[in-house]
């Protein structure tokens, strides 16, 4: 009896570790699901809002205008600031103001004072007509070794402007080579894990949207990173047109469907490269005969390859939004509510 006893004590106690064990290692998500919505004219179809429900995404990144240096008047100047021909709603929104790398080099430093301040102005009236209110604000601007100051000083002027939560988006090389670039003075970064490698005319290169071989080299640098990061995962495609052996054009608007059009392109055999058939006009771009469009894409696959790549790179434990990229022009027929949550299930 004293042996059965304790064989069954040994059982219980093995059944308890091993329900521990099991326990913790399974992964306890902290991600929330998010999206960016870039177009020019704020309008949700009910299929963007049934994406939304489905996804339990409650924040939409909303990109309020850009901003660049204007050449002929020698000033920076807002551009495609945002309208809206539909109500946000109860969605809670972070505006996000793009800002070119140039405007930076063009100005100078004491100038970054007035331009936070002016930006500020014009995202807090954007917001008013809209009946917005908003926490946080976004920047995003691929910024460098030598515009570092002038962008570094702007960012803390906008944080004093605005009193609100401020938030920059990162590179990958800005990460790696961090001791150069500088870490920006913001509550947050977004890694942007997309647009990581070289646009090339060469047909058998990698995909430069996402590839594992690109981002390899950097997000080993990432756990040591000083600012707490949210992350940003493409969902878009883009066709690069080739014209004798060189890349003249990107074209976000020339997908899958225009090149599987078997009247206009036939297939190459290199995967993903189409053939022009004939001189034609396809969504006003001028196609010539035998030129090539290499159609680069995101599918669910490749999103879940990105995600196992970056995940284990980042500290655990955090919570952090997986923004998605973008809504206003998502294929709804390439991703599935269900794809999304999974890909964010694994940070």
């Amino acid at each position: 009896m004293l042996k059965k006893a304790i064989y069954l004590r040994l059982c219980v106690l093995l059944l308890l570790f091993t329900a521990c064990c099991l326990q913790a290692c399974q992964h306890q998500s902290n991600a929330s699901s998010a999206f960016y919505y870039w177009k020019g004219t704020y309008e949700q179809s009910p299929e963007q809002s049934e994406l939304l429900q489905q996804t339990d995404s409650r924040r939409l990144y909303l990109r309020f205008m850009d901003v660049k240096w204007n050449s002929s008047t020698k000033q920076l100047a807002p551009e495609a600031v945002i309208r809206f021909r539909d109500s946000i709603g109860k969605t809670a929104v972070t505006p996000v103001i793009f800002i070119t790398n140039q405007s930076f080099e063009k100005i100078k430093i004491e100038e970054t004072d007035s331009l936070a301040f002016y930006l500020n102005k014009i995202s807090q009236q954007l917001a008013a007509a809209q009946h917005l209110n908003y926490e946080s604000m976004q920047i995003d601007c691929d910024w460098t070794v030598s515009t570092r100051e002038k962008y570094f000083r702007f960012l803390s002027q906008l944080k004093k402007f605005s009193h609100k939560k401020l938030e920059a988006t990162i590179r990958l090389h800005q990460v790696k080579y961090h001791f150069r670039t500088g870490i920006p003075p913001v509550d947050r970064g977004i890694l942007m894990f997309y647009n990581m490698g070289k646009l090339s005319a060469d047909l058998s290169a990698r995909n430069s949207i996402y590839n594992k071989e690109d981002a390899a080299p950097y997000i080993s640098y990432l756990s040591s990173y000083k600012l707490p990061l949210d992350i940003a995962l493409p969902l878009f495609s883009w066709s690069l047109h080739i014209r004798h052996g060189k890349l003249i054009q990107i074209y976000g608007k020339i997908g899958k469907t225009a090149l599987n059009n078997q009247e206009n392109f036939e297939p190459t055999e290199h995967k993903n490269v189409y053939r022009a058939r004939k001189s034609f006009f396809l969504s006003g771009v001028y196609v010539k005969t035998n030129d090539l469009f290499k159609l680069e894409a995101v599918d669910s696959k490749l999103l879940t390859t990105a995600a196992k790549q970056l995940a284990p790179q980042l500290h655990k434990n955090e919570k952090r939004n997986i923004i998605y990229y973008e809504l206003g022009n998502l294929d709804l027929s390439s991703f599935k509510a269900k794809d999304l949550q999974k890909t964010s299930a694994y940070f």
